[in-house]
């Protein structure tokens, strides 16, 4: 673990895979906390749940900023807790905007323009141009420093398959970021996965740890 997080640093910016608890790399959460790095901006579907992976991570204080679609949900207390104390900011993206934002980061294009937002407090201060007879907003590709995934397999070399809504965001995030980390249920030999299953070719990958079904996050 310590060799996956290594030149983690302060101030990065962390794609953070997974969908609520689905698909989250929560025991690479925890290997960044004990890295120590601070004032880390978060990408992530939610803002956690509970007190573990995310929410843990937000609750020591290691989170200046998070980016997200749903930031409260049933079990979010940390997060609101942070919020209301003013101690963490928050940017709401909607979420099809936020996967689009990431899929042109990893496709090399710069921005593009979707009419998701227009006339809403989420457009303020954004480009708005007519296209098509529609009104569309200008988003910029949102790129990570580093983004932690979570797969079912993979083997030496990276190659990704994931396993029903354990895909969700994972697969965008792998493209989008400097360096990207995988924690893998299941690691098997290369020439071992079907071509036609991988969904995250190894060119997008940096490092693969081998996290075996069942072992629980701190």
């Amino acid at each position: 673990m310590a060799d996956a997080m290594a030149g983690a640093r302060d101030g990065m910016t962390v794609l953070l895979g997974g969908f609520g608890s689905v698909g989250q790399p929560n025991q690479l959460v925890d290997g960044l906390i004990e890295t120590g790095v601070r004032d880390l901006v978060v990408v992530a579907n939610n803002a956690g749940g509970g007190r573990t992976g995310l929410a843990l991570l937000m609750e020591l204080g290691r989170v200046r900023r998070i980016i997200c679609s749903f930031p409260r949900s049933s079990n979010s207390t940390v997060f609101e807790e942070l919020y209301r104390a003013g101690k963490i900011e928050l940017e709401i993206v909607p979420q099809g905007t936020m996967a689009e934002r990431m899929r042109a980061a990893g496709a090399g294009v710069g921005a593009f323009f979707t009419p998701t937002s227009v006339g809403t407090k989420l457009a303020e201060g954004k480009e708005v141009r007519e296209i098509g007879g529609k009104l569309q907003v200008l988003e910029y590709a949102l790129r990570g420093d580093i983004a932690l995934v979570e797969a079912w397999q993979a083997d030496r070399w990276g190659n990704l398959v994931f396993n029903k809504s354990g895909r969700n965001f994972n697969p965008v995030m792998a493209t989008a970021a400097d360096c990207t980390i995988v924690q893998t249920q299941h690691i098997v030999e290369l020439g071992a996965l079907d071509p036609e299953t991988i969904v995250t070719p190894g060119i997008f990958v940096d490092r693969v740890l081998h996290v075996p079904y069942g072992v629980p996050a701190t």
